[in-house]
């Protein structure tokens, strides 16, 4: 009875199945990288995504470089949100993804026209198409990207970027816009919901988005500027970033922002640096504060984090205290 009861015993031990083991994550897909890069939320999701090359060359890059360009780029996505558009990223599928304008009814998709997966390279190739009140807005004409991606260390990095535009004269959506009517303006006498953009509207999209982006220049320079100057640590002096057109870089003119930035004004904007505590200094806050009060534009600020926060009142001390994250 005992025999049979050890036989039951190692049968039924080797009946279990071992323990399955965890699964390993399932890797980033290139589009995937690519959302990430201009739309992630983490800092740093930008530079992570660019050729070891050219992070190395950012670190030592002036002013106007291509490091701020892909700053700005990629700022303009949170700020429209904060605007109220609508954006919304798609990992698969025919379309990568679309921005909503709902109070002026219109409506950008970018769609994946062919995506050319490659052992550790990957082309990814997108169109825009644009709609207002449901009338396609790009007729006739095909702005294309190519993004040009390919794995390096693990990670998928941007390589290239291929702009083409084409415009064809017989498109049928073409022909159709130019033989129809158009519609007669919209007046305060036939409609009292409907307004047209203000320029000035624009103009404060613009100031806005550019002050987020000089932000993130501005931290993105810290972190250089500390990295340098080790024994100093940050900076409270916006001058000491500057210094372009300098013979020789040195703690007081580290030649990484340009000179507007530098001397604290730029696009309405009023910039600051603060709070540089300790020796050497670990923590600093910089803002961006409407030049001009009254206006409605927002405040923006951030600080040794990287996370860059709004705030619709003025006073720049609201944002460090109670500025939302840009989305």
């Amino acid at each position: 009875m005992g025999r049979i009861s050890w036989l039951l015993g190692l049968f039924l031990l080797c009946a279990v199945p071992p323990s399955i083991e965890a699964e390993a994550p399932v890797p980033q897909t290139a589009r995937q990288a690519l959302i990430e890069m201009f739309f992630g939320k983490a800092p740093g999701s930008l530079e992570k995504h660019l050729p070891e090359v050219t992070r190395k060359a950012i670190r030592n890059a002036q002013a106007g470089s291509s490091a701020s360009m892909l700053s700005s780029f990629a700022t303009l996505a949170s700020v429209a949100q904060t605007n109220g558009q609508q954006l919304q990223t798609f990992e698969t599928g025919p379309t990568l993804l679309t921005f909503e304008y709902p109070q002026q009814h219109s409506r950008i998709e970018v769609l994946v026209e062919r995506d050319d997966l490659q052992a550790d390279e990957d082309d990814i190739e997108v169109s825009f198409r644009a709609t207002k009140d449901g009338e396609t807005q790009t007729v006739g004409m095909k702005p294309r990207l190519t993004f040009a991606m390919k794995q390096e260390a693990g990670i998928w990095r941007l390589n290239q970027v291929t702009v083409a535009v084409s415009m064809s004269l017989t498109d049928p959506e073409l022909l159709k816009a130019i033989t129809t009517p158009m519609k007669p303006p919209v007046t305060a006498a036939n409609s009292t919901s409907v307004q047209p953009v203000s320029t000035w509207s624009a103009n404060r999209a613009g100031n806005e988005a550019s002050a987020a982006s000089s932000v993130r220049t501005l931290t993105n320079a810290q972190s250089t500027y500390a990295a340098l100057y080790p024994a100093h640590g940050y900076t409270c002096s916006l001058s000491d970033l500057g210094g372009m057109g300098g013979t020789e870089r040195n703690e007081h003119q580290a030649m990484l922002v340009d000179p507007r930035l530098a001397n604290g004004k730029k696009n309405g904007y009023v910039f600051a640096l603060s709070s540089c505590g300790g020796n050497p200094a670990s923590t600093f806050n910089v803002t961006a504060a409407p030049a001009e009060t009254g206006l409605g534009m927002k405040t923006f600020c951030s600080d040794q984090s990287g996370v860059i926060r709004f705030s619709l009142d003025p006073n720049p001390a609201s944002c460090l205290s109670t500025g939302k994250p840009l989305q």
